[in-house]
């Protein structure tokens, strides 16, 4: 089943990429007589966005293939279910029961009620298991430790679909850098780190032997550290571009009191979209037309050719003015900034495996099986699905500048970066902060189920000290709790 997964991942990666080859070759804007030249550089660059995702449906079908000879059982699972199966004949035989004659009523009760049952019998029908999943889905949702636990990593999967989906396009924008190097820097950074946090959180959890308070106790602290690192990223980022006729008024700019008619004579469409830069006054233009410009020149170099635009009459000097958006003057915080992203990506994956254990081992054995398949269900349905809508529209909200497409709101040309920023890594510090707060909670249930045991065991043995001497034999070390 696992290889028959596989190949329909890949087969969904391949049905990713044929809008590519289905589609209408991508038309760009015609601002200008001459044409217009691209560099991936520019916010209209759209480049090989569907190879990757032949890259990866071929390293999934390449995965799948080992799966296949796989046998359909193993061999030590097979001898277990045998056993517990004679297990149950025998305990559900009429001379185990002291009774005379077989009992129907243990034919028609559901199998979840023997202790194990759901687990070891494959041969559970669709009807038992419609009656069942009620009861144990009930079961499971009102256990404290199981719904905190669950709700922590809803926080943590929403702030992951979230920085998943749009930590690239925030770098783009927030820093001027290109859509290659912002995917460059997540998958070189971001991704490794979340994979030593799981690592690392599963060997504390072997090699420490830690017990469910100490899983809780490693749970908060990787979650406390993770909201911590997001503090200095609400102040690293760069400021809004200037952008004629969008951030300041025309009369506002920088030289174009000199110019009082530098756009009188033109004509120029609203919905083009072909940004120049002035280097002297780091103003931004929408299109040559926008600022007076009448010629083009094209400086031709070994690797790439740069395009100019001259005789600009709202341009101090004339110009020329190079094509593309202006650079932005703080681009070398785009590393420390994910560099704090990173870092707080791996303790917030150093809760991975502990906050898991704390499922496996706090829910009843026949459960657990159920118990993992509604833990994901409920990260689908309340953090993959709604998160990236959610981080959509705020950053929507920021937007300064819609690009029209037969008189409708398109794509958003300009943000307001500050305002970007508080949005986007405040939605990250909210959900960061939730999940801190369940892992609160369920650290101060562990200490209190704990003091009640041990409330317990003081009451029911009164001078267990006192006898402990007495007792022969080797020393039985108490397990903090069952597996």
């Amino acid at each position: 089943m696992i290889g028959y997964g596989a190949v329909l991942v890949a087969l969904a990666g391949l049905l990713m990429s044929l809008p590519h080859f289905i589609s209408e070759p991508y038309r760009y804007d015609h601002a200008s007589p001459g044409g217009i030249s691209l560099t991936s550089k520019d916010p209209r660059w759209v480049g090989a966005w569907w190879l990757g995702f032949l890259i990866s449906a071929g390293a999934v079908a390449l995965a799948a293939v080992p799966y296949f000879f796989f046998p359909k059982e193993m061999p030590k699972e097979k001898h277990e279910l045998r056993f517990w199966r004679k297990v149950l004949t025998v305990s559900d035989s009429p001379v185990s029961r002291g009774e005379d004659s077989p009992s129907e009523q243990s034919l028609q009760e559901p199998l979840e009620k023997q202790d194990g049952l759901v687990q070891i019998a494959p041969d559970l029908t669709v009807i038992q298991f419609i009656k069942v999943f009620p009861r144990v889905l009930l079961r499971t949702l009102r256990h404290p430790i199981f719904l905190l636990v669950v709700l922590s990593q809803v926080c943590m999967s929403s702030m992951v679909a979230g920085m998943a989906t749009f930590l690239p396009k925030f770098l783009e924008r927030q820093f001027s850098v290109t859509a290659s190097y912002a995917n460059l820097l997540i998958g070189g950074l971001t991704i490794p780190s979340a994979i030593i946090g799981i690592v690392v959180g599963g060997m504390l959890v072997k090699r420490l032997h830690l017990g469910p308070m100490r899983c809780g106790a490693l749970c908060l602290l990787g979650a406390l550290f993770c909201l911590l690192l997001s503090l200095p990223l609400f102040f690293m980022g760069c400021p809004t571009h200037q952008i004629a006729g969008i951030t300041h008024e025309p009369g506002n700019l920088p030289g174009l009191e000199q110019f009082p008619a530098c756009r009188g004579n033109c004509s120029c469409p609203l919905d083009d979209f072909n940004p120049i830069c002035d280097p002297s006054t780091h103003v931004e233009y929408l299109t040559p037309c926008q600022a007076g410009c009448t010629s083009r020149v094209v400086q031709e170099a070994l690797d790439k050719s740069q395009v100019f635009y001259a005789n600009c009459s709202c341009v101090v000097g004339g110009g020329p003015v190079p094509a593309g958006s202006c650079d932005s003057a703080c681009s070398h915080l785009v590393l420390p900034f994910m560099f704090l992203v990173s870092l707080g990506a791996a303790l917030a994956s150093l809760t991975h495996t502990p906050s898991f254990m704390l499922i496996l081992r706090g829910v009843k054995k026949e459960d657990k099986t159920l118990a993992v398949g509604i833990q994901f269900m409920l990260l689908r349905v309340l953090a993959w699905m709604p998160s990236p809508v959610i981080h959509g529209s705020a950053i929507d909200t920021t937007c300064v500048y819609w690009a029209q497409s037969c008189g409708r709101r398109a794509v958003c040309r300009y943000y307001d970066h500050d305002l970007l920023r508080n949005r986007f890594v405040g939605l990250q510090f909210f959900f960061k902060t939730g999940s801190l707060a369940c892992f609160a909670l369920i650290l101060a249930i562990l200490r209190q189920q704990d003091k009640e045991e041990r409330t317990q065991v003081t009451v029911s043995i009164p001078g267990l000290q006192q006898q402990q001497p007495l007792v022969s034999g080797p020393e039985k070390k108490p397990e903090e709790f069952r597996a």
